[in-house]
């Protein structure tokens, strides 16, 4: 599947070269580079050269080879703790309206990624109900 980019995205005209950025890496179907606004150093964003907003818009194709490119980078930083970030909507903390995955390296408790998980108690036989609604 040929690469579909849109002309006023962030994140396409990074992948066409009209914008800079610090690449690390780019194959057929994905593009990767220094965030410039890190978290923490060595901070990069995994990019589909397909623009979708939202990860379940995405041709299986693209996404197929984020996860390799994603590790490929955590291991060139030879850090211990690391977090890999996806976000799909503004209220989900998307900034750019492109599929992109963050490689977010973790050296402490107070650099990198931080986050509140607010995990609540779930009932089974609910969590069973949802799992059927779903239909997979």
């Amino acid at each position: 599947m040929a690469s579909k980019l849109v002309a006023d995205c962030l994140f396409c005209k990074i992948i066409r070269g009209e914008i800079p950025s610090v690449k690390l890496l780019e194959t057929a179907t994905t593009f990767a580079f220094l965030d410039i606004g890190p978290l923490s150093e060595g901070h990069a964003l995994v990019v589909p050269k397909f623009h979708a907003e939202k990860m379940h818009q995405l041709p299986d194709e693209f996404l197929a080879d984020s996860m390799p490119v994603a590790k490929k980078i955590a291991t060139a930083l030879g850090v211990d703790n690391y977090n890999i970030l996806q976000n799909n909507g503004r209220l989900a903390h998307q900034e750019v309206p492109h599929v992109h995955f963050h490689v977010i390296p973790k050296p402490s408790a107070d650099k990198g990624l931080i986050i509140e998980w607010p995990a609540q108690k779930a009932d089974v036989e609910h969590l069973k109900e949802i799992a059927k609604d779903m239909k997979l």
